[in-house]
């Protein structure tokens, strides 16, 4: 499977930007999806994640409440939606996959294996 992250831009504090991430291959529908991000001389933090069928999302604390994944297994993308954005959101943005069963819920621990590059998103204040 392949990931490929877009959306990234630049936007002013309070700002919103929606990510996609496409999954492609044969497989694809079968893959739990993260995002990571990572700050300019910062290590890369989980932002959020969603099961294969979309019935489980999770959230690091820092985006709750402003960020909602979701996705579309028609189109093969999961969306990463991004509101009130603040400058400290700056970083690149990668997307991450993992086949797993039906019932597997992902964590921010969850080892993904297929990665995509990244896009950047920068929040001027």
């Amino acid at each position: 499977v392949q990931l490929q992250a877009s959306g990234g831009g630049l936007v002013q504090a309070g700002g919103s930007l929606r990510l996609s991430c496409a999954v492609s291959g044969p497989t694809s529908s079968r893959y739990a999806v993260a995002w990571f991000r990572q700050a300019d001389g910062k290590e890369r933090e989980f932002v959020a994640t969603i099961s294969r069928s979309a019935s489980y999302t999770a959230y690091a604390d820092s985006v709750k409440g402003r960020f909602t994944i979701s996705r579309d297994n028609a189109k093969n993308t999961v969306y990463l939606q991004m509101n009130g954005l603040k400058p400290e959101d700056t970083a690149v943005y990668y997307c991450a996959g993992k086949a797993t069963i039906l019932s597997y819920t992902p964590t921010p621990g969850t080892d993904f294996e297929s990665w995509g590059q990244g896009t950047q998103v920068t929040v001027s204040s």
